[in-house]
């Protein structure tokens, strides 16, 4: 089954034309994802190796049948290349893009919400299921198929866990990097609850990092809804204090967001908590033997 992409996921790379959408978008087609088209305003009719490229979302859906957007445009055209997706009839979009106001995001979240749109990002590396679709920047030659749902706010960590799994012999079912921004269109939470009701996917491996409480709350929700096991690796246990470091949504006061608050926070409801990416990959690889 996975979760989010699959088979049946038909992409449309918005800024297909663009450098990065143009690499990463032949990189998700060269891995198996069906990329259907791309989306340009006033580059209507022009194509990319073989990929149509549209004035508008709505055309790539009407001819191409499109169902899932990648963004992959400059900040200040990002939250409007959402709303157009959205209103375009997507359900699912992938947002890449780095530096979008929060307050911009704001105005995005509150507006696909309540539509029931699935919104990855922004500032995140996308999605994964091996062997099935690629809908992002993953590098998908280091993870391998298998039963573990992975959800992260970082994205390297992701990669290094991904891949210290695939050492082990094990593989993950689904992959989501959520993003690291304060406002992101996914939470830990509503990641679990599709990892929960996934007959592929047998553990889940969530990763946090300083700051918020997402985590924490995480935690709450693993105690009352999930029957899966859970592990969990949290970045930034040497984080100096008073600094500044990684996402924008890594924001400590006073003790709450630390690494060592959402690791007890977690392990208070019986979640293993990994000191190192390789620990919590041992811990799965243990539970899974």
């Amino acid at each position: 089954m996975a979760i989010i992409v699959d088979q049946d996921t038909k992409l449309v790379v918005a800024g297909l034309t663009g450098r990065e959408g143009r690499f990463h978008g032949l990189r998700n087609r060269d891995y198996g994802t069906d990329v259907v088209a791309g989306v340009t305003p006033g580059k209507g009719g022009q194509d990319v190796e073989g990929i149509p490229v549209y004035d508008t979302v709505a055309d790539a859906v009407k001819e191409a049948g499109a169902n899932t957007s990648l963004v992959f445009v400059p900040a200040r055209f990002a939250p409007d290349a959402i709303y157009e997706a959205v209103d375009a009839g997507i359900r699912t979009v992938i947002c890449t893009t780095e530096h979008i106001p929060a307050h911009e995001m704001l105005r995005v979240y509150t507006y696909i919400r309540p539509k029931g749109v699935t919104l990855i990002g922004p500032n995140c590396p996308g999605v994964l299921s091996p062997g099935k679709a690629n809908v992002g920047i993953i590098p998908a030659q280091v993870f391998r198929a298998g039963n573990i749902g992975l959800v992260s706010r970082s994205g390297t960590l992701t990669y290094q866990i991904g891949h210290e799994v695939a050492q082990r012999g094990l593989g993950n079912s689904t992959i989501v990097g959520i993003g690291g921004d304060p406002i992101v269109g996914s939470s830990f939470i509503d990641i679990l609850e599709r990892f929960e009701a996934d007959a592929e996917t047998e553990f889940v491996v969530l990763v946090g990092e300083i700051g918020g409480d997402e985590e924490e709350k995480a935690a709450r929700y693993v105690h009352e809804h999930m029957s899966k096991p859970v592990f969990s690796y949290i970045a930034g246990f040497s984080a100096p204090p008073g600094k500044t470091m990684g996402h924008a949504g890594a924001i400590i006061s006073g003790s709450s967001g630390t690494a060592a608050a959402k690791k007890d926070a977690l392990e208070a409801v019986g979640i293993k908590v990994g000191t190192t990416p390789t620990e919590v990959a041992e811990l799965v690889v243990a539970a899974a033997s």
